[in-house]
């Protein structure tokens, strides 16, 4: 049937009327890009014939339509006879007429583009490159033949370049003496047809190619037409091929670098290929181009202000006004000249300074000394392209600048930090004079810049406001300003103000203040948003705090109120806007509310209305609890009863955002304004409430507890409220305190809970800690209680108990030593609770009136069960928290009498030295005499859990008492037996903490000492330094900064596999090997990874990954995953680096994808290996994200394997949406 309508549509397209040729080829169309449409051997003869023959139509409508059928006809119709419509196009193409050959130039292009298959590419490539190759290389053909052909060319290699390696040297052979053609034309499409063959080109023809271009370019007698078109080819090969392009720098960066001095004044288009070259290198193969650096910056920096025909005689910095106005007169009619490109090799080398500032964080320091000043002086520049580019280059360092210093403090004089402080007056004065321009771009550009600077260092400009505030004010009241710059100027604005101190802008509020709230009117939503949030920031600086401040702000008040409420109330606007004022809104009341005390009802309704909208309700939940926690305690009486019913009802909507924040300004409300809320209103709120506690969503029970508890203290309603506590809230609270998820937040809010509970009245403690201590016993159906949940139900406990009063906090105690002594030994978890709760009770409260408590407690070191045990050193260490100068001599005694406890001992020990430091509590001398002593007798311990705990004992001690114990330790690194020196390191580790403490001073210059153990003879001593220094990398980076360039190449030999770590081990009937490096390998790997994020610019990435990283990727399971995590983050820090050795990484990521677990392994082995693969997909994902990373082939087959195969692709998809 549908063969018979396209006869009939064939028919009507070879009539004579046009129109009805166009509709029969539209017809056509539409049944070719049907479905299923399958033509016949015959019909395809005819559809291909027809199509090709419209293409020649007169009417243009027609021949185009002809084209648009094409692409659905070559995916429809069998190969042979694709190969045949693509032969007649190209002797259409050279030798037909000249108007047909556009139209069969396009038509080749759309046929290539959909050939469905890679065998029908294949054939068609076969049958057309050799055409193409005539057409090229024949020297009869015309020019527009020439050009037309390469452009085709140029598609096919870029698409089937690989399918087409037998033709490569022919293809070569035939486009390299096309550089030399007189047609300039010609030159520029071979330039990118050879570009696009280059991706595909094997090592040694890419080397060929690229000894030819530098043969010419040496050729000094060539015209400068060539030589231009040979350095864009060297730049065009650079793009296409990255990395691979490296071996050839040698060569050819000496050329370019010549070129750019040496060309004559006129021949700018040279200076600038040579400089796009350059920034190609220097982006592509960062590793080696690195020698040349030093001699490409000052070239950049010379060209960057290169302007051969205009002196400019204000190089120096003025800030004399007059020459300003002056300045600012001339601009419009300065120096222009057509014919000038002067500009275009400034612009050239901003881009490749930027390249040299992102591609080299190393060398950050020196960019500040030397670029820096340079780019700040060309802000200057007349052309206002060059200057945006200036602009973004100057970003770029700022950026940089940002990544390498995160998380330092700049107190050295060499930090990049440090360096652009002392920038920031130059800057300012550069920036002023750019936003007194006309040009609305050149605005837009300097408050990108001011922007970024600001984000980089928070609070520079405190200094400098007062110059920025005219600048900010033309931005905003210009009648030519655009929206987009507007923006620009309220961002930085709102970002200065919430970085600096209020006091600073407080003389300028006035200029300030009138141009934001115009612009809070404005038309655009985006602008108006962005003026908003500026308001927001302008409230918290007008009055910072509510007390007298010295500035009078109460002019202000009423113009912003007028200002938020015209748009809070205006209902047909952008959700932005009406979010935004919203929350400015919820600001003004809390800020201002006691000079608005006659607008309030006016406005306190239209956030309630607001409440009610879906859209909407979420903020304006959030502007109530601003409100509610406001000191001025504003008079919500108005409309409280009403947000208080709308507040419980969002409790049991499904948007966790919006509960989350209900939660939270409902115990605002509360805590603020209970005593005008009914207990009625209460009970509802905690039925409520009962429903979102559970284990699924930990902070949503934590917000939830907490508003109970609040609610539970109001005095008022007591009676009727702890009822329904007790019956809604108790049994979900008992449920929740078995889970093994519990903690942080969620289990200090349960504590405060039950504390609460005991307080409130009608509820019994002896009622309450029966029913805690019950939800120990094992439930039939579930089996026994988790571990953790014991720790939790103690903590529980503890906390009931002191909270009921001395005599029944004595009882329990009582009660509980009584469980411990009736010693069925049946019973375990019983006893391992009750020493828990003894733990727990004796660290908040001093248990020393309980006669020999320490002895019942030490009485259990001899149960047979583990957690016993190890539950009753927690007890005892925990005890001697509460009374230290009665049990620390106890636990120390017993430590060296008692050989068999040692172990359950050093943990006690250790429980007290951790509470301690953690308190910053002190030792008497005497007890840390002692404590030392016995801690380094135990060094040497052949156990590895004792060393452990001493270590950790060691350091925690060092953050109370550091002048004793560094010196202490160090003296050690130099002992004879290797346990030791491995135990202080650990010991160093353990002190290495996030917070500031004493010890950092004390132990800063000494950190080298146990750092360079990482050279040590024995393996356990060098994990030890591994670990110490991880963890100094991610606590404490600048204590290690210094100690790295050393530090580093000893930590990359550590990620080598050593033969002589590797044991066979005999075991009978199977020999079994052994790899005792293991352990370090992988710690080894995880440091590198810590590094990247604390010392980027320290870790020189392109002699790491190859060979360290690439031989983890082929290592143990272990090594490599984190290797492919630090892979994930290299590619995303350092994509040049990545990219410049991304071949030789993807053998290994193959192999470990394509692994197989043997026929019988394991369930554990086959989910090993599952894990394993999704962590390398997840580095490859990572990979595929680096711009230019289609320039490796084999990355690309890679990445191609990987869709072919089903499950690999699920999984990689999978991964790609996380």
């Amino acid at each position: 049937m549908a063969n018979l309508t396209i006869t009939g549509i064939l028919e009507k397209m070879t009539g004579k009327d046009k129109d009805y040729r166009y509709m029969a080829t539209s017809d056509l169309l539409n049944e070719l890009n049907k479905e299923g449409f399958k033509p016949d051997t015959d019909l395809e003869m005819k559809l291909s014939n027809i199509v090709l023959q419209q293409l020649d139509d007169a009417a243009g409508d027609v021949s185009g339509l002809a084209v648009k059928c094409l692409a659905p006809l070559a995916k429809k119709i069998r190969e042979q006879q694709v190969v045949e419509m693509t032969n007649k196009l190209c002797e259409k193409l050279l030798n037909g007429k000249d108007q047909h050959r556009d139209i069969a130039s396009i038509a080749l292009k759309t046929i290539i583009s959909e050939v469905p298959s890679s065998s029908v590419a294949q054939s068609v490539l076969l049958s057309i490159s050799p055409q193409l190759i005539k057409g090229i290389t024949s020297p009869e053909m015309s020019t527009e033949i020439k050009c037309e052909c390469l452009d085709i060319l140029s598609d096919v290699l870029h698409k089937y370049g690989n399918l087409m390696a037998s033709d490569h040297e022919l293809l070569l052979d035939a486009l390299l003496p096309q550089l030399s053609s007189n047609q300039a034309s010609v030159r520029k499409k071979t330039v990118s047809c050879i570009a696009s063959l280059a991706s595909s080109l094997s090592d040694d023809l890419l080397a060929k190619a690229t000894v030819e271009v530098v043969r010419l370019l040496k050729n000094r007698g060539a015209k400068t037409e060539m030589t231009r078109t040979n350095i864009q080819m060297i730049g065009a090969l650079s793009r296409a091929v990255g990395y691979r392009f490296g071996p050839h720098l040698g060569d050819t960066v000496p050329i370019l670098l010549n070129y750019c001095t040496s060309a004559s004044e006129n021949d700018e288009e040279l200076r600038e290929y040579s400089f796009q070259a350059l920034e190609s290198f220097l982006l592509r193969c960062p590793k080696d181009i690195f020698s040349y650096c030093d001699v490409i910056l000052p070239l950049t920096l010379e060209y960057l202000s290169y302007d051969p025909n205009f002196t400019d005689n204000m190089d120096e910095d003025t800030d004399d006004e007059s020459h300003e106005e002056e300045e600012d007169d001339e601009s419009a009619n300065e120096y222009t000249d057509d014919e000038d490109i002067s500009w275009k090799v400034r612009r050239a080398a901003a881009k490749c300074l930027a390249a040299l500032i992102v591609s080299r964080p190393g060398m950050l320091s020196m960019l500040y000394e030397e670029a820096c000043p340079k780019l700040i002086d060309r802000f200057k520049e007349r052309e206002e392209n060059v200057k945006m580019d200036v602009f973004n280059t100057f970003i770029e360092l700022l950026r940089q600048t940002g990544n390498v210093t995160k998380g330092q403090i700049d107190i050295d004089e060499t930090s990049p930090r440090w360096l652009l402080k002392q920038e920031v007056p130059k800057i300012v004065r550069s920036i002023t004079r750019q936003l007194r321009e006309k040009s609305i771009k050149t605005k837009v550009g300097a408050f990108s810049v001011l922007k970024e600077l600001v984000v980089v260092l928070p609070d520079c400009l405190a200094d400098h406001i007062g110059f920025l505030i005219p600048g900010i004010e033309k931005a905003l009241c210009d009648k030519s300003a655009t929206s987009n710059l507007k923006i620009e100027a309220l961002v930085f604005t709102r970002l200065v103000l919430a970085s600096h101190s209020p006091l600073v802008f407080h003389p300028y509020i006035k200029a300030l203040s009138s141009p934001v709230l115009s612009a809070v009117g404005e038309r655009y939503y985006k602008v108006t948003a962005e003026a908003l949030r500026v308001c927001g920031e302008l409230v918290r600086v007008v009055r910072p705090n509510i007390e007298d401040y010295g500035f009078d702000f109460k002019p202000y008040v009423r113009p912003i109120y007028n200002a938020i409420m015209l748009r809070l109330t205006n209902q047909d606007q952008d959700q932005e806007v009406k979010e935004c004022a919203i929350s400015c809104m919820g600001l003004v009341v809390s800020t201002f509310g006691d000079n608005l005390k006659a607008e309030l009802p006016a406005c306190l309704p239209v956030l309630v209305d607001r409440m009610g909208n879906e859209i909407t309700r979420l903020t304006a939940v959030k502007a109530f609890a601003v409100i509610a926690a406001s000191p001025l305690q504003i008079d919500l009486s108005c409309v409280l009863e009403h947000v208080i019913v709308e507040l419980t009802a969002f409790l049991r909507k499904a948007n966790r955002a919006l509960r989350q924040a209900t939660l939270g300004t409902l115990n605002s409300l509360i805590i603020a304004y209970g005593d005008k809320i009914g207990s009625s209103a209460y009970e509802v709120i905690i039925a409520e409430l009962s429903t979102l506690i559970s284990d699924s969503d930990l902070h949503m029970t934590a917000l939830a507890l907490e508003l109970c508890c609040t609610l539970m203290a109001d005095r008022r309603s007591i009676q009727n409220v702890g009822l329904t506590v007790r019956n809604k809230v108790l049994p979900q609270a008992l449920t929740l305190i078995r889970s093994s998820l519990l903690q942080g937040l969620a289990l200090s809010a349960l504590q405060s809970f039950f504390v609460a509970l005991v307080y409130s009245a009608n509820t019994s403690f002896d009622a309450l800690l029966e029913s805690l201590l019950s939800t120990a016993k094992p439930a039939p159906q579930s089996g026994g209680v988790a571990k953790q949940a014991l720790y939790s139900i103690a903590q529980c406990v503890a906390v009931l108990c002191l909270a009921a009063g001395d005599q029944k906090c004595s009882a329990t105690v009582k009660m509980l030593t009584d469980i411990l002594k009736d010693d069925s030994g049946t019973n375990s978890a019983k006893q391992h609770l009750s020493l828990l709760c003894l733990g727990e009770i004796g660290r908040r409260k001093d248990l020393s009136s309980h006669a020999h408590i320490e002895t019942i407690v030490i009485e259990s070191f001899q149960s047979p069960f583990e957690e016993i045990k190890s539950a009753a050193s927690y007890a005892l260490g925990n005890i001697a928290v509460g009374n230290l100068s009665k049990y620390l001599p106890f636990i120390l005694d017993q430590i060296d009498n008692q050989q068999k406890k040692q172990y359950l001992l050093l943990h006690s020990l250790k429980e007290v030295i951790v509470r301690q430091s953690v308190d910053k509590a002190e030792f008497q001398d005497s007890s840390v005499e002692k404590i030392l002593s016995l801690l380094f007798n135990h060094c040497e311990s052949e156990e590895e859990g004792v060393r452990n705990v001493v270590a950790e004992c060691l350091g925690k001690i060092a953050l109370i008492e550091p002048a004793k114990l560094v010196p202490a330790l160090k003296e050690r690194t130099t002992n004879r037996a290797a346990f030791t020196r491995a135990t202080v390191v650990i010991a160093v580790k353990y002190s290495i903490v996030e917070r500031p403490e004493k010890i950092d001073e004390i132990i800063y210059p000494e950190i080298s000492s146990f750092l360079m153990l990482i050279k040590d003879q024995d393996r356990h001593v060098r994990r030890a330094a591994v670990l110490a220094l991880s963890t100094a990398a991610h606590n404490k980076p600048n204590l290690i900064k210094g100690l790295l360039p050393e530090l580093l190449p000893l930590l990359y030999d550590q990620t080598i596999v050593k033969q002589e770590l590797i044991r066979t081990v005999d075991l009978g009937p199977f020999k079994h090997i052994v790899d005792d490096g293991l352990e370090l390998r992988k710690a080894a790997f995880e440091c590198v990874d810590t590094l990247l994020d604390s010392c980027l610019d320290q870790v020189n990435p392109s002699s790491f990954i190859v060979p360290y990283l690439k031989s983890g990727l082929d290592d143990h399971y272990d090594v490599k995953m984190p290797c492919h995590l630090i892979l994930s983050k290299l590619a995303d820090k350092c994509p040049s680096a990545v990219l410049a050795v991304l071949d030789s990484l993807v053998d290994p990521l193959q192999k470990t994808i394509n692994f197989r677990p043997k026929q019988d392994a394991v369930k554990q082995e086959v989910d090993r290996n599952e894990d394993m693969i999704r962590s390398a997909l997840r580095a490859i994902a990572s990979l595929s994200h680096i711009s230019g990373g289609d320039c490796s082939l084999k990355f690309k087959n890679l990445t191609n394997e990987i869709a072919k195969s089903q499950t690999l692709w699920e999984k990689y998809c999978s991964i790609r949406n996380e």
